[in-house]
């Protein structure tokens, strides 16, 4: 019998040995097939929710990725494979390739480049293939843009609300076991809304303390540096905080409602004001006599939040009913209302901004911005992975501020583009939900505050123009 020589029973080996593997593959095919359908039925078993179509689609399209996978692993066994035959052969001392002899050296470098050849096509092939689920990960903005300035401590419960106010000095006010705070806008009074059915009205009065000359201790004796070490450390019993003033008395109290009062806001001018509460009602009332003007009624649920126009007589309210309305009162005679609905559950508050445009945030995970113009539909929706609380935009730059229930609170322009979210981890940002948000242009290092049910409020530097450029 003619005897094979050693290339050629390599060769033959190895062509079993890609034989037998195919043969394995199959079978494993056949076999994954088999666990996908008993899976199915499984599945197909156990009690769930959704609807059978959606989980039907939702099985064939996890088969599909698992059946990519696999392709990509058996590919990646083939491709070891061939690397170990090609190692085997050029392993062997005076061996030839293509009739040439090559050295030691020559043999290293030809195994490394065909090794490499070989690493560089897994490294393609699994890039193209996960590209498309990465490219929902990419980072849209860097932490240099929103950096944290300052936290706010002291409160003992959760954080509902927080104001800016528009008058100079720039005041900070937070709302806790208080639904909402406002500011007038030309005067140095707040407005408060309550869970005692009442809305306040309180007068305060902010004076900045006067710069004291600082002395030169080095022109003094010991024991006068003693005494002025001294001044400058803090009192160890923590009474600093007691020259903070306490306003108890308030200038009036609104009373006509007969639930909690979730929100309050001034109209345009000051001199009226509108409170929205969980008796499905809204409010107006006349600030000097503390009379009721209006009475708004039609929502069919609890009211969440309002908001007025900063120019017009316009009210906006909204409400767990998943709509929100929009008052007018421009005309003394005449009070219109339009309903807006577009949200699937509850709507947690609707701002206005700069010209005929409203902002909705809801328990639904979605913004939506509206014309006034035409209300049929949005002109631009935002989805979010949570649901959305308070929301506020910035005027001049006209930059919406999401605070949300997981902690985030992220940053979108008009046309619903994200612009950037807010840093967050373990040594800076909310540790719990973020209730609400406030911007403020004039403030000269914090120009957008924060507040949640971590007891804190935070204000934060956001680089504008940065932001927009990068945009």
């Amino acid at each position: 019998m003619p005897i094979e020589s050693g290339s050629c029973a390599s060769a033959r080996q190895a062509k079993q040995k890609r034989k037998s593997h195919s043969l394995s593959i199959r079978r494993t095919n056949s076999s994954e097939q088999d666990r996908t359908g008993l899976q199915r039925d499984m599945l197909e078993g156990q009690d769930s929710k959704l609807p059978s179509s959606v989980r039907n689609t939702l099985l064939e399209l996890f088969g599909q990725i698992e059946r990519e996978f696999e392709n990509l692993y058996i590919e990646n066994l083939e491709l070891r494979r061939e690397i170990d035959t090609l190692n085997e052969r050029l392993a062997g001392e005076g061996q030839t390739i293509d009739g040439t002899e090559l050295s030691k050296g020559q043999l290293k470098t030809k195994a490394s480049h065909s090794t490499s050849q070989l690493s560089q096509k897994l490294k393609t092939t699994y890039k193209a293939s996960t590209s498309k689920i990465v490219s929902s990960f990419k980072t849209t903005t860097s932490r240099a843009i929103c950096q944290l300035v300052k936290e706010y401590v002291g409160h003992r419960d959760g954080i509902w609300d927080i104001s800016v106010a528009r008058t100079q000095p720039v005041v900070l006010g937070t709302a806790s076991a208080v639904n909402s705070v406002k500011f007038h806008p030309t005067e140095q009074v707040a407005l408060t809304a309550s869970g005692d059915q009442t809305a306040h009205i309180w007068r305060y009065i902010v004076q900045l303390p006067t710069p004291q000359p600082t002395a030169d201790c080095n022109q003094m004796s010991g024991e006068d540096e003693v005494e002025c070490s001294d001044k400058d450390e803090p009192d160890g019993d923590g009474e600093g905080s007691s020259d903070c003033p306490t306003i108890r008395g308030p200038l009036t109290s609104l009373k006509s409602h007969q639930g909690v009062v979730i929100a309050a806001d001034w109209l345009v001018g000051g001199k009226q004001a509108v409170t929205a509460s969980w008796d499905r009602t809204a409010n107006l009332y006349d600030v000097e006599t503390s009379e009721l003007v209006h009475s708004l009624t039609g929502h069919d649920q609890e009211l969440t939040h309002c908001c007025t126009h900063p120019t017009q007589r316009l009210v906006v309210t909204s409400s767990r009913d998943t709509t929100f309305r929009l008052w007018d009162f421009r005309d003394p005679s005449i009070h219109s209302v339009n309903v807006f609905q577009g949200h699937t559950d509850t709507v947690t508050s609707a701002v206005f901004t700069v010209g005929d445009n409203v902002v909705s945030g809801s328990d639904d995970r979605t913004v939506k911005v509206w014309d006034l113009k035409n209300m049929r539909s949005p002109i631009a929706t935002i989805r979010t992975d949570s649901a959305v609380n308070r929301i506020n935009v910035c005027v001049g730059q006209r930059i919406i501020a999401l605070p949300h229930d997981n902690r985030q609170v992220r940053l979108f322009d008009m046309s619903g583009v994200r612009l950037a979210r807010l840093p967050r981890s373990n040594r800076q940002g909310h540790r719990r939900m973020v209730c609400c948000t406030a911007w403020c242009e004039d403030h000269p290092i914090c120009n957008l505050f924060t507040c949640g049910f971590d007891r804190q409020a935070i204000g934060w530097n956001i680089n504008i123009p940065a932001l927009l450029q990068e945009k």
